[in-house]
């Protein structure tokens, strides 16, 4: 079972089907997208939510190679304002999308640290991987804020086309070393 996660100012459960209309809500929108993988299709089919839930992260969570969350306020718990997801694929560890309103406020800082808590500290991973379209420089800063450092660049394919990739990574030593040293 997937726990629910908890930091200052947000509540991380696990997605559910009851998320679809939430998700497509927020999600079908290009500033959102523009920067995942090409396999998000695009534009955005009406079904698109519900489809990821029921053939990508449901099955995923179920196997337990997938760990996806939603991310809530806690001051509005109901309402969903992004996505955390964790992956056991090799050189793709972590992803995440928020939606508009709630970007630029270091919510997507807070639910990554959370996120890869529970990847070093309860699965025990030894390393984390996180691509990224290189002209996503708010996704770039929260790396380099982690810790992460920029190991690889290549080229990827992303939803408005092919941009160069890097590759940031992080180690579950250097990781508890960072968590040693804010005590």
């Amino acid at each position: 079972m997937q726990p629910t996660l908890y930091t200052e100012r947000l509540i991380l459960r696990p997605l559910t089907l009851d998320d679809a209309d939430a998700v497509q809500q927020l999600f079908a929108h290009w500033e959102v997208v523009r920067y995942l993988n090409a396999e998000v299709p695009w534009p955005y089919p009406a079904d698109g939510a519900r489809s990821f839930l029921e053939n990508v992260a449901l099955p995923g969570m179920a196997r337990g190679e997938q760990w996806h969350w939603a991310i809530c306020l806690k001051h509005s718990p109901d309402t969903l304002v992004g996505n955390i997801s964790l992956f056991d694929t090799e050189g793709d560890n972590r992803g995440f999308w928020l939606g508009q309103p709630w970007q630029g406020q270091g919510l997507m800082s807070e639910a990554s640290a959370a996120v890869t808590d529970y990847w070093f500290g309860v699965l025990e991973r030894p390393v984390l991987h996180v691509p990224k379209a290189a002209p996503n420089q708010g996704s770039r800063r929260i790396s380099e804020r982690a810790g992460m450092r920029l190991i690889k660049t290549d080229e990827g394919r992303f939803v408005e086309g092919i941009f160069p990739r890097e590759i940031w990574e992080m180690t579950r030593e250097e990781w508890l070393e960072s968590q040693s040293s804010k005590r």
